[in-house]
């Protein structure tokens, strides 16, 4: 193991020692002054635990707010309690303030520290528990052990614990994790077990938080990429520093605070262009670069991260070393979400996409469950709910992820292009066809995942064709008196009811069971608990490494009154709009917000059904030419009926009385004529001209 690990600095504070945390005269000081601190805050040696139940909702606040951090930190923990597992002792994750999240240990020493309060929902800063190690570490903002005797309160000297800050991309606290056990097992080795996960936690930040950002990955031995102790610097595209890890700042020598002030080319001696013809290569191999102090590194360089929420998401990929790895690498070095496949490593994309939402929760479950079984997955959900998103992610967990992710949009290819489109043709096959023909979608996908998307805009007759691929495995080009074997994963996606279709006879019942291995449906963003979360983790992405905008109260009020019957991809265009004109304010607030959302919403409320049981209202329209009848009322549903189906209703009543004219229903709905395109897919397709 690289003695960076226990050298590096933290972010934003002092180098490290490479004993900090061990017996010694340092030592010694730090657990002195905390031991005054303790006294200050007024508390006592002989002072009882507290055992008083957290105020309610506690915890679950805590847990939210903390969300972030605990995705990252719940796999690494699993891992650290394997290493630590009948020692008579426990693995836990504090808040920055020191509020226990979450824990894990042996049953009986779990028992002994609910006897002093050591479980989730309690305060273990040094203001509630006086000297202990996650308080001492989240004040000191450094890793360390108190031992027995050195806890300031009595009823806690039974104990030892070793804890480290975790700091986030930005060089802030964000929470701590500590082993803690009996007194009498205490082993020498344990705090640094937990700096390296605490630093595994901060590597996988990274990825995450800075989705289109330059990521240099290095270190002065060549097999120590991709390993837990490779440096990693992130800059902008255009060159500005935005965050570096642990070991990063003790490979360069300069702290956290430091590296702000400095630039890729003030660093490493080049302009940023320079990366791109260094590494921008088809295959770009580790490449040494020398550093501002002199210090020859090898580095591997992603130039630009997928990104969940961009135009085109996917998998989180990073080209693999060209150099053999240790043969015995630390069994910590290889997070969870990290996964070997081929010549590619690959980051989990589920992971990604789990953002608290129980429904969204329960559909990962059921799809880690299957992965790599090739059970074909249809996936059901509004249009905008990301169900292209999860396709991808889908295929970048799968065994497949090195092979080609290929989409077809069924209800964007013209009829008569889709059959040679999906199935390929042979040169001279049809009059306008390319010279050497084309292979087709579905042999692009051979090895890999084939998504069908809107795959109830499918064709009748070519349903039955793509069941005969389905079932034999083989395909026919158009014009080719040959059969060609093809292994592909098939996700298929739908915001229609084939059952309803099949009732009709507009989808064959047989496709439909070949492709429904699993179904799984997305939940509308309306429906979603994890909202803020969505758009906190939308907001950083568009933010492009920069700090990332707030969003105002009364916005984020609206936005959760609001129906939004875009989803995801109305959602993601507003705040990538209102992101452009906030600039240097910070916070979005209504003037950032379009006209036309505006209107909506204004219409949206006058159109709300009433609380209590009232007569009909009448929604207000325009004073009608003298030419014309007068208009008719549009009478809500009772109370209960929700306002989404309200506003169709009124929508679907106006076109009818205009016969499909948009303008005219729309001036008398007193909306804009793009609420009602927005629409369009949930009405009646009579109705509009």
């Amino acid at each position: 193991m690289s003695s960076a690990l226990f050298t590096s600095p933290a972010p934003g504070h002092r180098a490290a020692s490479p004993l900090a945390g061990m017996p010694g005269a340092d030592h010694h000081d730090l657990i002195g002054q905390s031991h005054r601190r303790s006294q200050s805050y007024g508390i006592t040696v002989t002072d009882e635990p507290d055992f008083s139940s957290p105020a309610h909702g506690v915890l679950p606040d805590a847990l939210e707010e903390n969300r972030f951090l605990f995705q990252h930190a719940a796999p690494v923990m699993e891992t650290l309690y394997d290493q630590i597992v009948n020692t008579h002792s426990m693995v836990l994750l504090t808040s920055a303030r020191g509020l226990v999240l979450h824990s894990l240990g042996d049953m009986d020493f779990l028992e002994r520290a609910s006897q002093v309060a050591l479980t989730p929902g309690m305060d273990w800063s040094e203001k509630s528990k006086g000297t202990n190690a996650i308080g001492t570490a989240l004040s000191e903002e450094e890793a360390l052990t108190v031992h027995g005797g050195q806890h300031y309160m009595n009823a806690n000297k039974f104990l030892t614990c070793s804890a480290s800050p975790i700091f986030d991309p930005y060089g802030q606290v964000i929470g701590a994790l500590d082993v803690t056990g009996d007194h009498r097992s205490y082993h020498q080795h344990t705090l640094a077990l937990v700096r390296m996960s605490a630093q595994m936690i901060e590597n996988h930040m990274f990825a995450d938080i800075f989705p289109k950002a330059i990521r240099i990955h290095f270190h002065t031995r060549s097999e120590f990429l991709g390993t837990l102790v490779e440096g990693i610097a992130v800059f902008s595209p255009e060159g500005r520093f935005l965050s570096a890890n642990r070991s990063a700042q003790f490979q360069i020598g300069l702290p956290f605070s430091a590296l702000k002030a400095h630039t890729f080319s003030s660093l490493f001696g080049l302009p940023v262009s320079a990366l791109f013809e260094l590494f921008g290569g088809a295959t770009p191999n580790p490449k040494q670069l020398c550093m501002h102090n002199g210090v020859s590194v090898w580095c591997r360089v992603k130039l630009k991260a997928s990104n969940m929420w961009a135009a085109k998401p996917g998998a989180h990929t990073v080209e693999a070393p060209a150099q053999p790895q240790p043969a015995q690498a630390p069994a910590a070095s290889q997070p969870e979400p990290l996964k070997q496949t081929g010549k590619k490593m690959q980051f989990s994309s589920l992971h990604y996409l789990d953002t608290g939402d129980a429904q969204v929760t329960s559909v990962i479950h059921k799809l880690r469950m299957v992965s790599g079984r090739d059970i074909p997955i249809m996936i059901l959900g509004e249009t905008g709910t990301g169900k292209d998103l999860l396709a991808q992610a889908i295929h970048g967990d799968s065994t497949r992820a090195a092979q080609p992710f290929v989409s077809v949009n069924c209800a964007s290819i013209p009829d008569t292009l889709i059959e040679s489109e999906l199935f390929g043709y042979e040169e001279g096959a049809f009059t306008g066809a390319r010279k050497k023909g084309s292979i087709g979608k579905i042999l692009q996908a051979h090895g890999g995942t084939l998504f069908l998307d809107e795959i109830g805009d499918m064709p009748k007759h070519l349903q039955a064709r793509l069941l005969r691929v389905l079932q034999e495995r083989k395909v026919s080009p158009l014009g080719a008196g040959k059969e060609v074997e093809v292994d592909v994963a098939v996700v298929s996606a739908t915001h229609k009811n084939l059952k309803d279709m099949i009732a009709r006879g507009d989808f064959r019942e047989d496709l439909y069971y070949r492709l429904n291995g699993l179904v799984v449906r997305l939940p509308a963003l309306r429906e979603r608990s994890d909202f803020e979360l969505v758009v906190q983790k939308i907001l950083l992405a568009l933010s492009e490494g920069s700090q990332p905008v707030g969003v105002s109260a009364q916005v984020m009020d609206l936005f959760k009154r609001y129906a939004w019957p875009g989803n995801f991809r109305q959602l993601h265009n507003l705040l990538r709009t209102a992101v452009v004109m906030v600039g240097q304010d910070g916070v979005i607030d209504m003037s950032h917000l379009p006209d036309d959302f505006l209107e909506e919403l204004d219409h949206q409320q006058v159109m709300a059904p009433p609380v209590a049981p009232v007569a009909p209202i009448v929604v207000p329209v325009d004073a009608a030419p003298a030419c014309h009848p007068p208009e008719p009322v549009v009478e809500l549903a009772a109370e209960g009926q929700k306002l989404q189906d309200v506003a169709l209703s009124a929508m679907a009543q106006m076109l009818r009385l205009h016969k499909g004219n948009v303008s005219a229903a729309a001036k008398a709905l007193g909306v804009s004529r793009n609420t009602i395109y927005r629409k369009k897919d949930q009405l009646p397709p009579d109705l509009l001209n």
